[in-house]
């Protein structure tokens, strides 16, 4: 599986988090809030978004988790 740069997971981790607080009514931000969802999706080989987000900030740098039972 290819895997993406930590700068792109940064980057995609970052828009998420920006769109996710922004008002969800608007037809503009709940869609680039999918697009940046299936691109988590797709970038770190997962199903959901919130399963891309937990493995995106584990391949960020500086990551450190207390155990693997993230990864299980």
């Amino acid at each position: 599986m290819l895997m993406a740069h930590p700068a792109v997971l940064n980057d995609l981790v970052d828009r998420y988090e920006t769109l996710h607080v922004l008002d969800p009514a608007d037809p503009e931000v709940r869609r680039r809030l999918e697009d940046v969802s299936y691109t988590l999706c797709v970038a770190t080989g997962t199903g959901d978004v919130d399963a891309a987000l937990v493995a995106a900030r584990l391949r960020l740098p500086g990551a450190r988790p207390l155990d693997d039972s993230a990864v299980a």
